[in-house]
């Protein structure tokens, strides 16, 4: 995923993931997938406004945001995320559509939808409550807050916690072991 220095993701990028997910899972030489962005951050959330600007009603982006976000979990190869920097919202879901997520202490992550008055997203509601229990999940979304990647690690969030420069090494050395 490359769109620096945010990577924000779009519907366009969304299309784009179910494009290669799809693909991926047809390739029988293909075990296991890597998740990674270039840059600082991992994904700094969703970008609404490029179909905004094209005249579309924003209920429909959303609504056709999260459809298409909604397909990426058929993916049946196991996906290990690299998550090298921020996480928030949409991002924070990209994270969690992963099977496996490296991060580094200094990721973070923040589901923060009910600061801009949304409900979670990204199916958010069902795999964050999976992976680090219902309460822990419940503190994330009703605040917001952001948690840097060491306290992601004691939730159980993460499945290992390198330094910065391992991320992508480790995600893509954990793929392998997993291939």
């Amino acid at each position: 995923f490359s769109s620096p220095p945010n990577n924000f993701m779009t519907l366009q990028a969304l299309e784009e993931f179910q494009w290669a997910f799809k693909k991926l899972d047809a390739d029988d030489h293909c075990r296991a997938i890597v998740l990674a962005a270039e840059g600082k951050v991992f994904c700094a959330g969703a970008d609404f406004a490029a179909g905004q600007a094209e005249g579309i009603d924003p209920n429909e982006v959303l609504s056709n945001f999260y459809r298409v976000a909604m397909t990426l979990f058929e993916t049946k190869k196991p996906i290990v995320a690299a998550v090298q920097g921020a996480a928030v919202g949409a991002g924070f879901g990209l994270s969690l559509l992963a099977d496996f997520r490296i991060a580094c202490p200094e990721s973070t992550f923040s589901a923060n939808f009910t600061r801009l008055g949304i409900h979670p997203g990204f199916g958010m509601s069902i795999t964050l409550p999976r992976i680090i229990g219902v309460s822990n999940a419940e503190l994330l979304f009703y605040t917001g807050r952001r948690i840097k990647g060491q306290e992601a690690m004691n939730l159980g969030l993460l499945s290992e916690l390198v330094e910065r420069d391992d991320v992508l090494a480790s995600a893509v050395n954990l793929a392998k072991e997993i291939a």
